[in-house]
């Protein structure tokens, strides 16, 4: 079990190449979508977004500069003005209502607006002493996709190496992980884990479908050190999304009878497999590369933070001016149960 406590533990007596993980509130939830659907409102499905609050309805990929554009961020290290986004959980009910699932904050990040997610940037493997990579942090402008909102099968699921889900007991739960919705109540709840590729054709910011640019490694993974494939030769720093949904109200056993879950995605997938997110490079000046390469270990004291109030207080605008609080009879943008 990789609890926040255990890292911390180790943390100490354990030499890091460099791993940086802070927790971001809401921005915004908002059916919007400026990677895959610019220029769109509203997008297909519900988002929930963490960030800069330079995210609008198209984000133009010609202005590339984030961090100038933004005033404020959600964010601990105030110096990170990406846009990091994912689908939102649902509950659907036995009569075929909908109910949002809302999200809670880790240990240690009470008082997150809105529950936020925890981000990791990792130059080498965790607890990995002997690996002595680099890693080459994101360019301006650089946007990538990980999982595919349309797939609603294992094999299809297959291509996205490492996206999963965590059944969890108690705020350290970490294990066992599946690629599906747990089959089983979660006493806590869900944590969706979205773990991006980490290799980078060293030419390219983004691609026509927001993935070819970037890569898994040729064999293994990231963590075993697994090496880029030629055609994609930039080791690149795992970054890695954790969203605790807070499914403690929803844990009726009547509603996992037979194998069955209750939960959907805002894409309308029931199965899990279309779990994907999204991400829009923002930091400040070199200030990423200079984390990457600084042999530090979660706090970067060559980073600036701000207050979990301070993070709280950044927000966007309602785009869409669309309700889904309370009981919906839909899901958003009327997505059909796949």
């Amino acid at each position: 079990m990789k609890s926040s406590t255990l890292i911390a533990a180790l943390g100490a007596v354990v030499p890091i190449k460099a791993l940086l993980r802070f927790g971001c509130s809401e921005l915004t939830v908002q059916r919007l979508d400026p990677l895959v659907n610019p220029g769109v409102s509203p997008s297909p499905h519900l988002h929930q977004i963490i960030g800069g609050n330079s995210f609008n309805i198209s984000m133009d990929p010609a202005t590339h500069d984030l961090a100038a554009l933004s005033t404020c961020t959600t964010c601990q290290f105030s110096e990170d003005f990406s846009n990091y986004w994912t689908a939102v959980l649902f509950y659907r009910a036995r009569n075929g209502s909908f109910k949002r699932v809302p999200q809670i904050a880790q240990s240690g990040m009470e008082g997150t607006k809105g529950g936020g997610m925890v981000v990791y940037y990792m130059s080498d493997a965790l607890f990995d002493t002997a690996q002595k990579s680099k890693v080459t942090a994101f360019k301006p402008g650089f946007r990538m996709l990980v999982g595919d909102a349309s797939v609603t099968s294992r094999d299809g699921a297959r291509k996205f190496r490492q996206l999963s889900y965590t059944c969890m007991d108690n705020q350290g739960s970490r294990t066992p992980e599946t690629i599906d919705f747990p089959k089983t109540p979660c006493k806590l709840g869900i944590m969706a884990n979205h773990r991006f590729p980490t290799c980078w054709d060293g030419k390219n910011v983004d691609s026509p479908n927001h993935q070819d640019h970037v890569a898994y490694p040729e064999s293994g993974t990231f963590e075993s050190g697994g090496p880029c494939p030629a055609t994609h030769p930039v080791k690149i720093p795992q970054l890695m999304l954790e969203t605790v949904w807070d499914t403690s109200s929803f844990n009726d056993k009547q509603d996992f009878a037979d194998g069955h879950q209750p939960f959907v995605w805002s894409t309308a997938d029931q199965t899990g497999f279309s779990s994907h997110a999204d991400y829009l490079f923002g930091w400040k000046a070199d200030s990423l590369q200079k984390a990457m390469d600084g042999h530090t270990y979660v706090s970067a004291p060559m980073l600036k933070t701000q207050s979990i109030t301070e993070q709280n207080k950044c927000s966007v605008k309602d785009m869409v001016g669309e309700n889904f609080d309370g009981w919906l009879d839909k899901l958003p943008g009327d997505n059909m149960i796949m």
